[in-house]
């Protein structure tokens, strides 16, 4: 799955073109690296993603197309950092 399109399924960043525009400006990586839109996630991927009052880091827990907004939270599992809401 694109990582744009895992960040807006699982809810961290909520829409598909926010989602690409953090990635471009190279806030985004995944397993230490820094990740376009475009880069292809794999479960037990790392992502970190660099706000302007800190930071998140998660794990990649599952990979799905679809889920209800309560299912969401299911598809990663936060390392450090604040709680998505």
């Amino acid at each position: 799955m694109r990582l744009d399109k895992f960040l807006k399924v699982s809810r961290i960043i909520k829409r598909r073109t926010v989602a690409k525009e953090v990635c471009d400006t190279g806030r985004v990586l995944v397993n230490g690296k820094a990740a376009k839109a475009g880069t292809s996630l794999k479960i037990s991927d790392i992502i970190e993603i660099g706000y302007a009052r800190g930071s998140i880091k998660a794990e990649v827990i599952d990979l799905k197309d679809h889920v209800t907004k309560d299912g969401a939270r299911d598809l990663y599992r936060i390392i450090s950092g604040s709680e998505i809401e």
